[in-house]
């Protein structure tokens, strides 16, 4: 195997399975990815997460006790017998700092190599920070602005500043939840005092690394604030349960910081049990979601930042992209992350096996109603072109479901429940609707898909963008294309559509389905729809 976990040169096959290992101060964890060869991406096919507390340290020592030790050998044996029954190409492992800071950390990794057969890098906290920073690259569409990512993890946190394009501050700082938690103790409900006591602390630890981002935002900069991990999904579920948020995932969720600081004058007055019994918090979590809480909130004071969105890839996710760096599946990582929205969808697409060719039409087409379109459409609206391009490559998937009936409400379910990276939740609530309504009925009050859309601004997006959709997938009814060019021409009371023909083609078929689906395409346009069909040498001589 070589230094980077790897069983020899690269298959043939397009898809190779890696499994990425995390050694933390809590658990063990492991992502089992498949990577995509050539989309040059990658999607998590399973993860595997065993508390193994390796923080707990030798207090006269502070050696990893035997004990620890083989909790995550245990663990780490699970982790490798998962990887070969999944048939995996390579195993990349890295410990965090438990390991490193432990005097017996590095006998502990050759260990693991000698009986489990595989490499585990010891990582400083840059490099952690800069695995994660990769992590969050492959998940979030940073769209050139500055981000900072906060990952608190049981014995370090990590803190990065970087936009699209570079990192420009990576800071590890000794201060974690399960640190805090064994340091300082956390049996009982904290006095006013002693909360005082633990965020006074935690700001000492923190001000040189925020010390630092500030000094390298330029004026005016106003970063996005990325929390990543255990902790920050842990509050995060504690307070999407309380604010009654119905999305099915915690990432890209957005909190802000007054919500965070409400949720955690209650949990300061809880004691370990009562912690246990809280709805949605795991009952692992219980002894280190305050003070793992603590540091989150002080953090956001810190930063003098309002509002934090979740971020469900991280380290793990990192050496992935790491892994596929260093065999050149992906030659520039800025390039990669630029492109994340559009890979994610065309992944979606293959692993429906969806006719691309055809998606791409209907891509095309739709595009073009909606250039024509753009300054008739809401602001929010007119930002929506990519949501519209996504809808138009997936609105076949259902038919991996079913091919007749109503794949569309298939179609709406896969959308719905797959995992698109680089969109918000609101992008994905508008996009999955567009998916269910690009034929059959419009939005209707008791559909669970027009339900799911959560304001006034999002439903009109997908009143707006539907029927540009509808008349796409009307125009290409066959597995060849017939219509070799599309006009449009909007007046203040009438849409007409020119379609061109292919020479030698007949387009009845089209020109039969746009006028079947014109009474739910005419009210949402507010225009009347006129069709014209252009013979192939008219249009060349107009032209």
């Amino acid at each position: 195997m070589a230094s980077d976990g790897t069983h020899g040169a690269l298959p043939l096959s397009r898809e190779v399975r890696v499994a990425a290992v995390d050694i933390g101060t809590n658990s063990v964890h492991m992502v089992l990815a498949a990577v995509d060869q050539q989309l040059r991406s990658f999607s998590v096919l399973t993860t595997e997460k065993t508390p193994v507390r390796l923080g707990e340290r030798d207090p006269e020592t502070g050696d990893l006790t035997s004990q620890a030790m083989e909790r995550a050998m245990q663990a780490l044996n699970h982790c490798r017998q998962l990887a070969d029954s999944h048939g995996s190409h390579a195993v990349v492992g890295v410990a965090t700092s438990a390991v490193r800071e432990a005097g017996n950390g590095r006998e502990f990794l050759a260990l693991v190599e000698q009986k489990l057969g595989f490499q585990v890098d010891l990582v400083d906290g840059r490099e952690e920070a800069r695995l994660i920073y990769l992590g969050v690259l492959s998940a979030m569409d940073f769209a050139g602005a500055p981000h900072l990512i906060l990952d608190i993890g049981g014995g370090s946190t990590e803190l990065i500043l970087a936009d699209s394009h570079d990192t420009r501050s990576l800071s590890s700082l000794r201060v974690g939840a399960v640190r805090l938690a064994q340091d300082f103790g956390f049996y009982g409900a904290l006095t006013t005092e002693r909360v005082q006591f633990l965020k006074t602390f935690i700001q000492g630890m923190l001000e040189p690394a925020v010390c630092k981002v500030q000094q390298r935002l330029a004026v005016g900069e106003s970063p996005v604030l990325v929390c990543t991990s255990g902790t920050a999904m842990a509050i995060g579920s504690l307070l999407a349960l309380r604010l009654g948020t119905t999305s099915r995932s915690l990432n890209g969720l957005r909190f802000g910081l007054g919500h965070v600081q409400e949720l955690m004058q209650e949990l300061v007055t809880l004691d370990v049990e009562q912690c246990r019994r809280l709805p949605g918090l795991s009952e692992r979590r219980a002894d280190i979601i305050v003070t793992g809480g603590l540091i989150l909130e002080t953090a956001m004071e810190l930063l003098n930042t309002q509002e934090m969105v979740l971020c469900k890839r991280a380290l793990r996710e990192g050496l992935i992209v790491n892994w596929m760096l260093h065999h050149n599946l992906i030659v520039d990582r800025f390039a990669y992350q630029s492109n994340i929205r559009r890979r994610t969808i065309l992944h979606q697409a293959q692993k429906y096996g969806v006719d691309r060719e055809r998606a791409e039409r209907v891509a095309r087409h739709a595009l073009l109603l909606f250039e024509a379109c753009r300054h008739d459409l809401d602001p929010v609206t007119a930002e929506a072109r990519e949501l519209l391009w996504g809808a138009a490559m997936l609105h076949a998937c259902g038919r991996h479901i079913s091919s007749v009936g109503g794949y569309h409400k298939h179609s709406w379910y896969l959308v719905r429940h797959c995992t698109l990276l680089g969109y918000s939740e609101s992008e994905h609530l508008i996009l999955a609707a567009l998916v269910r309504y690009h034929r059959r009925s419009s939005p209707r009050k008791r559909h669970e898909a027009w339900l799911s859309l959560q304001d006034a601004g999002q439903q009109r997006c997908v009143q707006q963008l539907s029927p540009l959709l509808r008349i796409a997938v009307a125009l290409d009814r066959r597995p060849q294309a017939v219509v070799e060019r599309l006009d449009v021409v909007l007046t203040a009371r009438t849409m007409t559509v020119r379609l061109t023909p292919f020479p030698g083609a007949n387009i009845s078929l089209e020109c039969w389905s746009l006028d079947n689906c014109r009474t739910e395409i005419e009210p949402a346009l507010g225009r009347k729809l006129r069709v014209e069909v252009v013979e192939a040498l008219a249009a060349a001589a107009a032209g």
